[in-house]
């Protein structure tokens, strides 16, 4: 099982406003190419606290109501497990930041990851590279 960063489902459903670079195309075919697999049976799990990170976006460069359909569809999946976070969690993934130089919602993917043995995690954000027993995968 891995960890699906906020960064996977956002490269994947937004649309771009401009032409995009060779780069930039390949990370949004890398995305779609992670949601198939994650849509043919892949066990991942996420957070509440990224699928708010991803409402948030999409709230804005969307509408409200095409934020709301594609959390309903995150929420649907049986392959994505959501995860409840409670301040405790969050209190210690602010500590967590601080240490390795990282955001606070990334810092709490680490502490998700740690609690459930998971060392692979979906992104596009490098910040993840900096751990060492962690394992980015962005193909």
């Amino acid at each position: 099982m891995r960890f699906v960063d906020a960064s996977v489902f956002l490269y994947a459903f937004l649309k771009p406003k401009k032409v995009l670079s060779k780069s930039m195309l390949e990370l949004k075919e890398n995305a779609k190419r992670i949601l198939t697999r994650i849509n043919e049976g892949e066990d991942v799990i996420t957070t509440v606290v990224h699928l708010s990170e991803i409402a948030n976006i999409l709230e804005t460069r969307t509408s409200k109501v095409k934020s709301a359909e594609y959390i309903e569809a995150i929420l649907s999946k049986q392959t994505i497990h959501v995860y409840d976070v409670d301040v405790a969690s969050y209190a210690e993934a602010v500590l967590k930041a601080k240490e390795e130089g990282l955001g606070v919602n990334d810092a709490l993917a680490l502490i998700f990851m740690e609690k459930l043995g998971i060392s692979e995690i979906y992104s596009f954000d490098k910040d993840f590279d900096k751990i060492k027993w962690v394992k980015r995968i962005w193909k």
